[in-house]
C-alpha cells in the first residue's frame, strides 16, 4: 500500500522544471521595459535640465523677447507631452506583463494544491500544460495565427508568449528577405544584454550590410563600405579580428568568385544563416529553450517508457496481424518506434516478472501457467501444444525451457 501511494504522489517541484520559461519571460520583458524608461528619463533630463537653465539665464538678461520665451517654453512642453505619451505606453505595456505574471504564478500554484495524480484536478491542469505546449510548438514553426486562435479557444492567452514569437517571426522573416533594419534596431534596444551573448549577431549583421554594398561591383561604393568598415566593424576587432581581415580581402574579389572563403560571404544562403542565428540570440536573451518545450517533454516520457523491448529483433504485438493482443506500450506504436529509437533506456530498479517464467523458442518470455492457460482459451486443442499468443505459432511443451532471474 505505500508503495503505491509513493507512486501516485505528485512532486510539484519535478513538473516545474519543464515551466522555468514561463516565469522567465515576464522577468526578461519587465526588465527590459524598465530599462526602457530609465533610457527614456536620462535622455529627456539631459536635454531639458540645460534648456531650463538656458532659459533662466537668457531671462534675467533680457536678451529675448517674450514671445521667444514663451516658444521656447512651448517647445518644451511639447517635448515633455511626448515624453508623457511614451512613459504612458511603457506603463500600459508594464501592467500587461504583470497580470500576464500573475496568471502564470496561479497556474503554477495551483499545482502545488494537488496531491495525487489520480485527482481530477491534476488532470485538468496537466491538459492546460498540454495546450500550452501546443501553442508554443506551433509558433516556433511559424504558425502564428494557428497558435493565437488555438490559445484563444483554450483561454490561456496569458500562458503562452505570443507577442514574443510574433516580433521573433517578423524579424526573422525579415533577414530571410534581405532586411536588416528591425534586427539591427532590436539590437539596439538590447545592447547591453548582447555584451554578454555567446552569439555575435550584431557584428554579422553590420558585416552583411558591408556585404551588400561591395556585392554591387560599383567602385564608388567602395568607399561607402570601407567607411561602414571603420565605423561598425573596427569595434569589434579585438573579438572579431579574422572576420574583420577576411571582410578586408572581400574587395579584392567579384561577387561570382569560387575562391573561399569569398565565395560563402557572397552567398545568399548567409540571410538564412543570419535568421536562424537571430532567432538563437533571441531565445538567449529572453531564457527560452533552444528546442520547442513538446519536444523536451516528449523526450522524456519516450526514455521514461522505452525498454530493450520496445525495439526487439522480434515484431512487436501492434504491427502482427496474427497476435491475439494489442501492445498498449506507445513505444512500441508505429507513430513513435522509430522517433524513440535513439532515445535511453528508462532506469528500472524493480523487475515485475511472473513466478513462473519459461521461455519459448522464439525468444518470447511468459509465465508457465498463465501460458497454459491461454493457450486452452485460443483453440490450442492438441495436448502437449503451447500458443504464442504475441505471434500466433505452436510449440510443443517440451521445448520450453525454464528461465532463472540473475
Amino acid at each position: 500500500m505505500a508503495a503505491e501511494l509513493t507512486s501516485t504522489r505528485l512532486n510539484a517541484e519535478n513538473h516545474l522544471l519543464l515551466d522555468q520559461s514561463l516565469l522567465r519571460v515576464p522577468h526578461e520583458l519587465a526588465r527590459r521595459n524598465f530599462k526602457s524608461v530609465q533610457r527614456l528619463v536620462e535622455r529627456e533630463r539631459e536635454h531639458v535640465l540645460p534648456a531650463l537653465r538656458d532659459m533662466a539665464d537668457i531671462s534675467m538678461s533680457k536678451s529675448q523677447t517674450p514671445d521667444q520665451t514663451i516658444a521656447a517654453l512651448d517647445a518644451m512642453i511639447s517635448r515633455m507631452q511626448g515624453l508623457k505619451r511614451k512613459m504612458e505606453n511603457l506603463h500600459q505595456e508594464e501592467k500587461g506583463i504583470h497580470e500576464q505574471s500573475r496568471k502564470r504564478i496561479q497556474h503554477l500554484e495551483s499545482l502545488s494544491h494537488i496531491s495525487s495524480l489520480e485527482d481530477v484536478k491534476y488532470d485538468q491542469w496537466s491538459r492546460v500544460r498540454l495546450n500550452r505546449l501546443i501553442v508554443d510548438h506551433m509558433l516556433r514553426s511559424g504558425y502564428l495565427e494557428s497558435a493565437r486562435q488555438l490559445a484563444r479557444e483554450k483561454g490561456i492567452e496569458g500562458l503562452v508568449d505570443l507577442s514574443v514569437f510574433v516580433q521573433c517571426q517578423r524579424i526573422a522573416d525579415g533577414l530571410r528577405q534581405g532586411e536588416t533594419k528591425d534586427a539591427l534596431q532590436w539590437c539596439g534596444e538590447n545592447k547591453a544584454a548582447l555584451k554578454k551573448s555567446q552569439y555575435n549577431l550584431e557584428f554579422e549583421l553590420r558585416l552583411q550590410q558591408y556585404i551588400e554594398l561591395i556585392r554591387s561591383g560599383d567602385k564608388t561604393r567602395f568607399i561607402d563600405a570601407m567607411m561602414h568598415a571603420k565605423k561598425y566593424l573596427a569595434p569589434f576587432k579585438e573579438t572579431q579580428s579574422a572576420e574583420i581581415h577576411r571582410a578586408a580581402g572581400l574587395l579584392a574579389f567579384p561577387r561570382d568568385t569560387e575562391t573561399e572563403p569569398y565565395k560563402s560571404m557572397y552567398s545568399h544562403e548567409r540571410w538564412n544563416s543570419l535568421s536562424v542565428l537571430f532567432v538563437r540570440t533571441h531565445h538567449e536573451l529572453l531564457s527560452l529553450s533552444s528546442r520547442p518545450l513538446l519536444h523536451i517533454a516528449l523526450s522524456a516520457g519516450l526514455s521514461a517508457l522505452k525498454t530493450p523491448s520496445c525495439h526487439s529483433a522480434y515484431t512487436p504485438s501492434s504491427s502482427n496481424s496474427f497476435s491475439t493482443i494489442t501492445s498498449v506500450c506507445p513505444i512500441c506504436s508505429t507513430e513513435l518506434n522509430e522517433l524513440a529509437r535513439n532515445m535511453p533506456y528508462a532506469h528500472h530498479t524493480k523487475s515485475y516478472v511472473e513466478n513462473d517464467p519459461i521461455v519459448l523458442p522464439n525468444g518470447r518470455v511468459y509465465g508457465q501457467q498463465r501460458l497454459l492457460e491461454m493457450s486452452k482459451k485460443i483453440g490450442c486443442v492438441d495436448s502437449g501444444k503451447v500458443k504464442d499468443p504475441t505471434t500466433g505459432e505452436v510449440f510443443d511443451e517440451a521445448e520450453m525451457k525454464k528461465v532463472y532471474i540473475m
